[in-house]
């Protein structure tokens, strides 16, 4: 299959899927090899560039087409779509958690934050941002927690790589530091 027709057979299969494509499945159904699959995806890039509603999003290893954002409203006032409401303090704190420290219990997200995150964690779940990824085998089997694609998506990431990356602990003051501190003034007086 020559690549325009390869970029054309993509197009219709995400259109038609409407969710997320894992790239090894797009090759085994349309026949192809990874690197022609990236050839046709680039075409698609290329025709979506100009003048087009639509974009291709990559996410890790799949592949999806979605409408660009600068369209969001005008979707939204058509579909009657209510706003989303912001994620709380709370929850960037638990998501962000989560992220960086993939798979994760609710008990380590408590044992970072120093509250109780049950709450939060659930939301996180009902909203799509994260999922449950199997239980560990640990005592009393707790359930751990990943990011999902729609937490990619909601952040305009193409891949966990894509996180920025955390900052250095030079310059941070540690819990260490604050006990030391507290001891050396105990002795000074």
């Amino acid at each position: 299959m020559e690549i325009q027709e390869l970029a054309d057979t993509l197009e219709a299969v995400l259109f038609a899927s409407g969710e997320a494509v894992e790239g090894k499945r797009l090759c085994q159904a349309l026949d192809t090899d990874i690197t022609s699959l990236e050839s046709a995806a680039a075409l698609l890039d290329e025709k979506y560039a100009e003048n087009s509603g639509i974009t291709l999003l990559r996410l890790d290893s799949a592949y999806q087409l979605a409408t660009k954002e600068a369209y969001a409203p005008h979707i939204k006032a058509v579909l009657e779509i209510k706003r989303n409401s912001a994620l709380s303090p709370a929850a960037m704190e638990a998501l962000t958690i989560v992220a960086y420290n993939q798979p994760v219990t609710k008990a380590f997200v408590e044992s970072v934050r120093g509250v109780d995150s049950s709450g939060v964690v659930n939301s996180l779940v009902e909203k799509g941002l994260l999922c449950e990824a199997g239980r560990l085998d640990l005592p009393g089997r707790p359930i751990a927690y990943t990011t999902t694609e729609n937490f990619l998506r909601a952040f305009r990431l193409s891949s966990l790589k894509d996180l920025p990356p955390l900052p250095e602990q030079s310059g941070q003051i540690t819990i260490d530091d604050v006990i030391e501190a507290a001891e050396s003034e105990k002795d000074g007086e």
